[in-house]
């Protein structure tokens, strides 16, 4: 790839117990999608290298749970350094195999670097309880251990951000990892596991397989040695991912769907709301789980909303990601392009009226137009889907009340914005709505220091902030007696 300062960097292979994989039982390209080149020529895992990966984590932990704190911090630090050193190569690599601009990609390689260096530091914070019992010859303990071994199966939307969010967590509490990357970005995860092998983190402390999911997660899943199962994709799959943990009872995180409700009141600042549906609804195309997925504006704003919000999305420029003139990139693939576009001409058959875009572009196959939808409301399939795409359906709510209940009326309850000036109102808003996370007069709410996660049909468990962190433990109560007294 003439594209990347170290080509070596580019991985066609799985990454198992510190050396890579050549040999494969099938093959499939890594396509651009704002091109439809063939990026490289990929060797798929199958079950057999799903069972060497168990097997190499599984010794791997058997030492790495033991080394010191201090350690892990020095080996994820060093993994935290190269991420960075290379950070234009990995962007490249995200913008090749996924679409989004390039200034995206270098945005995702910091966020996900930034995950690496918050663990590499939390691992040395894994604390415990004394608890005074009764009587004087008995003391009390609470230690937290490593939970073992864990698989990981991440999304194409964020191929970076998904994986670091997962398995630095997982390695500063002592775990060992399993990755599986979507077949469709494959190589950013790959990339990522190199640099891990040049930081000196050892072999099979992480794994990548690349393969098809329905063979590698069945194998994952029925592993007994797999003690936790981490996922981020849809609420279906979810679903089925729970179902096959269930008979080995593993831990599981998962952060699923989202039906992200922004609400602007008329008491808002207008021109704010507007900037941050923009960034919100149309970052990465509209493929990230937690986007506005149903503007929501009070009546008596609404046209006006309408009307700047236009204006807005008729300056951005559509096109392949690696030009810097692009603001918006192609979906994954042509499939997603027509789900998306099979959404929209359901919502126009059941009255919604496209103020902008609102079909395929003729620029590819994986293009769709930035689009703005009104005349929405919530008896539209569109209302309880989740878009994945570059697509705005702006709904009217008359009160405070109707908001709530419109925002709340999904079974999902990842994120969710209000803006409004009212503090009044926007303590009420935040505590009546069903969202794991909630966001006031501000969109920009993922960081390494919170708890990312959603409540209903959107997860469970937490990734980043100290939280994240004690998903990857086990909690031990320790009873000492014999101490007389």
């Amino acid at each position: 790839m003439n594209n990347l300062i170290d080509a070596t960097l580019l991985k066609s292979g799985s990454y198992l117990n510190g050396k890579w994989s050549v040999e494969a039982e099938n093959n499939a390209s890594v396509t651009n999608p704002a091109t439809g080149e063939v990026i490289t020529n990929l060797c798929l895992s199958g079950e057999q290298d799903a069972q060497a990966a168990i097997v190499a984590a599984n010794n791997a932990f058997q030492q790495w749970k033991n080394t010191s704190v201090k350690t892990r911090f020095e080996l994820l630090k060093k993994w935290f350094d190269l991420i960075i050193a290379n950070k234009q190569d990995l962007a490249t690599i995200m913008t090749l195999e996924q679409g989004k601009p390039i200034a995206e990609s270098l945005g995702e390689i910091d966020y996900g670097a930034s995950y690496v260096e918050w663990f590499a530091e939390e691992a040395k914070r894994v604390y415990g309880d004394v608890i005074n019992l009764p009587g004087q010859d008995r003391q009390g303990f609470v230690i937290r251990q490593p939970i073992g071994v864990v698989a990981a199966i991440t999304p194409w939307n964020f191929p970076n951000a998904m994986i670091t969010r997962k398995a630095a967590p997982a390695l500063a509490a002592g775990c060992t990892i399993i990755i599986k990357p979507a077949l469709e970005t494959p190589l950013s995860a790959l990339a990522l596991a190199e640099l891990a092998d040049r930081a000196g983190i050892p072999a099979g402390v992480i794994n990548v397989i690349v393969g098809q999911s329905r063979v590698l997660g069945k194998v994952l899943t029925d592993s007994t040695i797999v003690r936790k199962l981490t996922f981020t994709g849809s609420t279906p799959v979810g679903k089925v991912l729970i179902k096959q943990c269930a008979d080995t009872v593993k831990r599981t995180s998962m952060e699923l769907g989202g039906n992200a409700p922004l609400i602007i009141f008329d008491d808002a600042d207008l021109d704010k709301a507007v900037d941050a549906t923009i960034a919100s609804k149309y970052r990465n195309s509209g493929q990230t789980c937690i986007c506005a997925n149903r503007i929501m504006v009070q009546d008596s704003i609404y046209q006006k909303f309408v009307t700047k919000l236009t204006h807005k999305v008729n300056e951005f420029q559509l096109g392949n990601g690696m030009d810097k003139n692009t603001t918006h990139g192609p979906l994954v693939s042509a499939k997603a392009a027509s789900d998306v576009n099979n959404l929209v001409q359901q919502a126009i058959k059941q009255g919604a009226k496209v103020q902008i875009g609102g079909k395929l572009s003729t620029l590819g196959a994986c293009y769709f137009e930035p689009t703005i939808l009104t005349h929405v409301d919530s008896t539209m399939d569109i209302f309880g889907e989740e878009i994945f795409g570059p697509v705005a359906p702006i709904f009217k709510f008359s009160n405070e009340q109707e908001a709530i209940d419109m925002a709340n009326n999904t079974e999902f309850g990842l994120a969710s914005y209000v803006f409004t000036n009212d503090i009044g109102r926007a303590w009420r808003m935040a505590t009546k709505i069903e969202y794991g996370m909630v966001g006031i007069n501000e969109i920009a709410i993922g960081s390494e220091i919170i708890p990312f996660g959603g409540v209903k049909e959107s997860g469970n468990g937490r990734e980043g902030s100290k939280y994240g962190l004690e998903d990857y433990t086990e909690m031990k109560y320790i009873c000492l007696g014999g101490l007389g007294g």
